[in-house]
């Protein structure tokens, strides 16, 4: 999450990943104000305008919250309100209204106070890392941007070099240059370049790549032990041993680890992990509770405020958590074992 402070009350964000929604939505309350972009309908006075019918158009408005809740669609976070103000004057203020957060879109987050687990949520530093992952052989590539554990894939590219007609014709730097310019699109600021797949291409397009001038300020790693490329490749790689590696810092690595090592217990009969809800909820108020993972399954079988008060009452006590989504294999992991799992500090008495 993009954080910025404007004054003592006022926090400009723009969130990145589905784990800052989620963010967002344990730090919104009611009674806070929202400022951010939408559209309404505003009925038209036009001569000939249809009187059942009005112009859709886009609105800039500070919202005073009344309810806030995650969106069917995990990407999104729904807040209604009533309108306080407006940049357009066909739009009265006191009126209803409802303003939909998504990944990238920035907002203005107005409080009378903050509070000292709201502070920790928004700027406590965490992994900000970000990755442009490519998947690349001779005949296709893959392309995907990596932020904590949220996935945006590109559509696969194809070379042509397998075409009969393109046996003679084909020059693998026009490829790259292709490559190149479909990075140049997604590519941000930070992210870190990792190129891997079958075989000595990755290699060439890492020396490619790294005398561009506008690809200069990224880090560029070419990694072995991943065997396919494209989308499958992608994939391959964030399920992979070589990924934790790679990656060891990164918010999905330490996910990974942690899943991995729930697991092992299982398998040695280890009862230093809980799983599910209620068993992570009697963990937490023993204070046995070292990290927990959740995803948004645990909306679906819960009454959403109760789960923000646990995590937040969690992370007061110090717990490491991390919100995963089901772009990655570690979200759908996470929710195939109740949507919420945990590490203990200590095996609880039965």
């Amino acid at each position: 999450m993009i954080a910025k402070k404007i004054d003592e009350n006022s926090v400009a964000l723009i969130p990145e990943e589905s784990d800052d929604l989620f963010t967002l939505r344990r730090v919104i309350r009611n009674r806070d104000r929202i400022v951010g972009d939408t559209t309404r309908v505003v009925k038209q006075d036009k001569d000939f305008a249809r009187p059942d019918r009005g112009e859709r158009i886009k609105i800039r408005v500070a919202l005073d919250v009344e309810k806030i809740s995650i969106d069917d669609v995990v990407d999104r976070l729904k807040v209604q309100g009533i309108i306080a103000e407006s940049d357009n004057e066909s739009v009265s203020k006191g009126s209803h209204h409802s303003l939909t957060l998504k990944i990238g879109e920035p907002i203005t987050l107005i409080k009378k106070s903050w509070s000292d687990i709201e502070n920790k949520l928004i700027f406590e530093k965490r992994d900000a890392s970000s990755f442009l992952l490519v998947a690349i052989d001779t005949t296709d590539c893959g392309i995907g941007r990596l932020t904590g554990t949220h996935l945006n894939l590109m559509p696969n590219m194809y070379s042509g070099a397998s075409g009969k007609r393109y046996k003679s014709k084909f020059n693998i730097e026009d490829f790259f240059k292709d490559i190149q310019s479909a990075m140049t699109s997604t590519i941000r600021e930070r992210d870190e370049i990792i190129i891997f797949g079958p075989g000595e291409t990755k290699k060439r397009l890492g020396n490619f790549l790294s005398e561009l001038p506008s690809i200069k300020g990224h880090g560029i790693r070419v990694i072995d032990g991943i065997d396919s490329s494209g989308e499958d490749g992608i994939y391959t790689f964030i399920k992979s041993e070589t990924m934790r590696q790679a990656l060891t810092k990164s918010k999905i690595a330490k996910v990974s680890s942690i899943l991995d090592e729930i697991m092992l217990m299982v398998n040695k009969k280890i009862n230093k992990f809980t799983m599910g809800f209620e068993e992570t909820s009697r963990a937490n108020e023993a204070g046995a509770v070292q990290s927990l993972v959740f995803s948004d399954k645990i909306f679906e079988d819960h009454e959403e405020e109760k789960i923000i008060t646990f995590l937040n009452q969690a992370e007061g006590k110090g717990v490491e958590v991390y919100a995963v989504d089901p772009t990655t294999d570690v979200g759908l992991r996470v929710s195939s074992l109740g949507g919420i799992i945990s590490l203990l500090r200590f095996a609880l008495t039965s």
